[in-house]
């Protein structure tokens, strides 16, 4: 029987999940994480939905919220989307779904560490796009008038 070193383990770890690869698990999960759901759902959790201004790192602290307060903030997502979103991102660890029996019943979902460290990421992206929306409108009708 041979013994593998640590390093060797690690090695062979990441060459596992490489994204690059088509059966990558690591894939599937990039695919989940980069869903505008997703990243919206991760901001609104982590307190980022206060309007502030585009580039402006507004946040708050994360806060548990309810299914109907995320529904009302995420306009334009159907509740049947939100409702696979939330449990796929439950299902990854990335946020917990918490059951409070009132009446009606009362559920809320708040972030995990997990979430919480992704949610750093996702707050760049989404402050990313707000900052530079204005360049991309301009380059895509600059590229239309060129190709049309």
């Amino acid at each position: 029987m041979t013994t593998t070193k640590a390093a060797q383990k690690r090695a062979q770890a990441k060459m596992e999940y490489n994204a690059f690869l088509a059966g990558c698990p690591s894939r599937q999960l990039l695919d989940r994480i980069s869903d505008k759901w997703v990243v919206l759902i991760l901001c609104a959790l982590g307190g980022d939905n206060g309007p502030g201004q585009p580039g402006e790192a507004h946040a708050d602290a994360p806060k548990a919220m309810r299914y109907s307060e995320i529904y009302r903030l995420l306009a334009g997502v159907s509740q049947k989307m939100l409702t696979q979103t939330l449990r796929s991102l439950e299902h990854d660890g990335l946020l917990t779904r918490t059951v409070t029996p009132t009446v009606p019943v009362t559920v809320s979902y708040e972030l995990t560490d997990l979430g919480l460290s992704l949610h750093h990421m996702t707050r760049g992206l989404r402050n990313w796009t707000q900052t530079h929306m204005a360049e991309v409108l301009a380059n895509r009708e600059n590229y239309d008038s060129r190709t049309s």
